[in-house]
C-alpha cells in the first residue's frame, strides 16, 4: 500500500513511524512533512490546506490510504473533497469535524443529549459577554469558539482579567476569526485527563489513558501551548472512571453525532476534568492530539492501517485494540521563547543518539533542513523526546536521560512531566 500522511508535526512524525511498522505499507508521502520525517517517508512540498494538489498528487501516485493529522483541514473539509474523488481517507468529514471546530456546537450537542461538561453561556456580541462578566463566578474560563492552535483558551481570576479577554478575543482577534464567537464557562478544579478514541460511525474503542501539561513553565506556570509533553497511562484514570466516561462520554457522544446527521469516522480525542461531580468533557478533538499521539502510539501493538481502514469501513467491532503494558512519557524540547516570540534555524546535534535504541525515539515537531543539509529548529516546539519504560517512573527517568543527549541553541523544556507520577 501506498500511504499519505497530511501534516508536519511530531504527531504526523509518529503516525509515519506507526504506519511504516505495518507490513502492508510499501511506501509513505507525507504533505508537508518535516526534516525527521523525511528518513521514513517522502516529503511532498504542498501545504496542508492545499485540498485540489493533494487529492491531484494522492490520485497520480495512487495512494491507497490518506490519514489526515492535523486539525485546520479536517475542519476545512479535506476529506470530503477526498472522498468525491474516489479516494480513502481516514478522519471525520467536515460536518462531523465540528465538533473540534466550533465550542460552541460541542456545548450545544453535550448539552442537548445529557453529556456531562461545565456550565456555560455562549456570545457573539462583546458587550453582551461583559455584562454577563458583572455576575459570574470567578475564576472563569473564557474560550475561542473555533480552532486556535490549542492557546484559544483563558482563565482568568476576575472581572479585570475576564474583561481583558475578551477584549482580546472577540474585538483585537488575537485568535482571528475563532473569536467571532465566544464561549464563557465554569471554572472546573480536578485532574486533567486526554483519552483518544477510535470510531467507525456507529461504536468507540478508546486508546490508552495520557495526561498533558499545557502550560509553558514548570509547576503549571506561564503561558498555554499546544503541549510541552505527557505521559500514558495516567494512574487517575481508573477502571471505575472508565467505565462510567464509556456509559455516559464516549458512546453517547458517537451517537448523539449520528443522530444529528453527522456520522464521526476517525478519532475523538475526550479531553476530561475529573472533577469532585465526577468526569466531565473539557472539550472534544477530532483528530489523534500532539504530542498525545506519540505516548499512545509507541504502547499501541495493533497495525495502525488495520485500523483505520476499519474505522472507514464500518467494522472497528472487529478490531481488539491492544497495548503494552508499559508506559510512556513525552517531554517536548522547544525553542526558548514559545509560545510567543522565538528564533529558528538552529543547528540541532546529537539526533543520531537516539539510532538503535529501543523503546527511546526523538519525534520532530518543527524541524528543516538548512542549505548546508543539516537539519535545524523550525518552530516553537522543536522535538519529542519520548521513551518506554516498565512503569511510568522509569518511562519519565529514561525521557529526562534522554533528554540530555540532544542539543540545540535556544533549547527549553519542562522539568517536571509527570511529576503527577510521584504523587499518585
Amino acid at each position: 500500500m501506498k500511504i499519505l500522511i497530511i501534516g508536519s508535526g511530531g504527531r504526523e512524525h509518529a503516525l509515519a513511524w506507526k504506519a511504516a511498522q505495518s507490513p502492508k505499507v510499501e511506501k509513505i508521502y507525507c504533505a508537508p512533512g518535516n526534516a525527521g520525517i523525511a528518513g521514513i517517508a517522502e516529503c511532498v512540498p504542498i501545504n496542508a490546506m492545499e485540498f485540489d494538489k493533494l487529492a491531484a498528487f494522492a490520485k497520480e501516485n495512487a495512494v491507497d490510504l490518506t490519514i489526515v493529522g492535523m486539525d485546520d483541514p479536517l475542519v476545512g473539509g479535506i476529506v470530503d473533497v477526498f472522498e468525491s474523488e474516489g479516494l480513502r481517507v481516514f478522519g471525520p468529514r467536515k460536518n462531523a469535524a465540528i465538533l473540534e471546530g466550533s465550542k460552541a456546537f460541542s456545548k450545544d450537542l453535550m448539552k442537548k443529549y445529557g453529556i456531562p461538561t461545565a456550565d456555560y453561556q455562549t456570545f457573539t456580541d462583546p458587550e453582551e459577554a461583559l455584562s454577563y462578566l458583572r455576575t459570574a463566578k470567578y475564576p472563569i474560563v473564557l474560550k475561542a469558539d473555533g480552532l486556535a492552535l490549542g492557546k484559544g483558551v483563558l482563565i482568568c481570576g476576575d472581572e479585570a482579567e475576564a474583561d481583558a479577554g475578551v477584549k482580546q478575543i472577540m474585538e483585537d482577534k488575537k485568535f482571528g476569526n475563532a473569536g467571532n464567537k465566544m464561549v464563557i464557562e465554569e471554572f472546573m478544579t480536578g485532574r486533567e485527563v486526554s483519552v483518544l478514541s477510535f470510531v467507525d460511525g456507529k461504536i468507540v474503542k478508546t486508546m490508552a489513558s495520557a495526561q498533558d501539561h499545557k502550560r509553558a513553565k514548570d509547576g503549571d506556570q506561564g503561558l498555554n501551548t499546544g503541549g510541552m509533553g505527557n505521559f500514558s497511562p495516567t494512574p487517575f484514570y481508573t477502571k471505575e472512571i472508565d467505565e462510567f466516561c464509556q456509559k455516559n462520554i464516549f458512546q453517547p457522544t458517537v451517537d448523539a453525532m449520528a443522530k444529528e446527521g453527522r456520522p464521526f469516522q476517525g478519532v475523538i480525542f475526550f479531553g476530561l476534568m475529573l472533577t469532585e461531580d465526577g468526569p466531565k468533557v473539557l472539550e472534544y478533538n477530532a483528530r489523534f492530539g500532539d504530542p498525545e499521539a506519540q505516548v499512545v502510539l509507541p504502547r499501541m501493538e495493533n497495525d495502525l492501517i488495520d485500523v483505520c481502514e476499519a474505522c472507514i469501513d464500518g467494522t472497528l467491532d472487529q478490531i481488539d485494540l491492544k497495548f503494552r503494558d508499559d508506559a510512556c512519557v513525552c517531554v517536548v524540547l522547544a525553542s526558548d521563547g514559545y509560545p510567543v516570540s522565538y528564533k529558528k534555524g538552529f543547528p540541532i546535534r546529537g539526533l543520531e543518539n537516539f539510532d538503535g535504541k529501543d523503546g527511546y525515539y526523538v519525534f520532530h515537531a518543527g524541524t528543516a533542513f538548512n542549505e548546508k543539509g543539516e537539519i535545524v529548529t523550525n518552530g516553537g516546539r522543536v522535538l519529542g523526546v519520548t521513551a518506554l519504560g516498565k512503569d511510568l517512573k522509569q518511562a519519565r527517568a529514561n525521557a529526562y536521560q534522554a533528554v540530555d543527549w540532544v542539543d540545540f541553541d535556544n533549547k527549553y523544556y519542562r522539568h517536571d512531566i509527570g511529576k503527577a507520577i510521584d504523587e499518585a
